[in-house]
């Protein structure tokens, strides 16, 4: 029997694995009240409307509509709390600039979703008169505003996670589904695609110079002709890499000038 008391939680994954294994976390909790379960945002943002649930456990990455497509919908009425779930860290910087309460890394255990859960139920037990989140009406103007970009990535580097500034990055080369990151003498491996790093960067600084490459435009500092209408592109750090002919008239919007 539900109770007026609970909390109405939506799960939101394209992995019924993933599903199955959040839901069996809060199973016999008599806190939680599962309403449904979605494998993309566009059947999230349906059972939203239809559910109104307190909380959602998100994930980022969806087909049709991600995450963070999702929070784009949540332009009226009643906004619920997001706790994104996902493989990649990569996101976790850009999850909390969107004022999500939680961000749970896959594989996650059973004390980190509990911690997680209890975290969120703390919050959502403190603002039961139905008030929308302060947080999600800040991100709704930011979302108006425009895209938001990465002002910074996570990496993990001989046992440490630490945050690296966008504006420090040269250049970013493709390693399958990762990326190299080359900052001055030094590189990091991420789990991320190019294609899925450069939607989050600013196409404004950052462009891509190939199939396998990203450079931060201020980190230029000149152009040698090729062959075959292509060029070498000279950073200031020395590295030299190849702007193809494809991709010659991407760079060029940015730069404001042909090559």
């Amino acid at each position: 029997m539900t109770s007026a008391s609970q909390i109405r939680v939506l799960i939101v994954d394209d992995e019924p694995l993933a599903r199955g294994m959040i839901r069996e976390m809060l199973e016999g909790d008599p806190d939680a009240e599962i309403v449904g379960e979605c494998e993309n945002g566009g059947e999230a943002a349906a059972a939203v409307g239809k559910h109104a649930p307190h909380l959602i456990f998100l994930d980022v990455q969806m087909p049709e509509a991600g995450g963070f497509e999702l929070l784009e919908t949540f332009r009226n009425g009643r906004a619920p709390h997001v706790i994104f779930v996902t493989a990649y860290d990569q996101y976790a910087v850009r999850a909390f600039e969107v004022h999500a309460l939680d961000y749970l890394l896959k594989p996650f255990d059973r004390e980190r979703f509990e911690t997680s859960w209890r975290r969120a139920k703390e919050h959502i037990l403190l603002e039961r008169n139905g008030r929308l989140d302060a947080r999600i009406l800040a991100l709704l103007e930011e979302i108006k505003a425009g895209p938001q970009y990465l002002e910074r990535v996570v990496i993990k580097s001989g046992g440490r996670v630490f945050f690296l500034e966008t504006s420090e990055i040269d250049w970013i080369k493709a390693e399958g589904n990762y990326v190299s990151v080359h900052s001055g003498e030094n590189t990091y491996l991420l789990r991320e695609t190019i294609g899925g790093l450069e939607t989050q960067l600013d196409p404004k600084k950052f462009r891509r110079v190939n199939r396998s490459a990203i450079v931060q435009i201020d980190k230029i500092k000149e152009f040698q002709p090729w062959f075959h209408g292509e060029y070498h592109i000279v950073l200031r750090s020395g590295e030299q890499l190849l702007l193809s002919r494809s991709y010659r008239e991407n760079l060029q919007e940015a730069l404001g000038s042909a090559l």
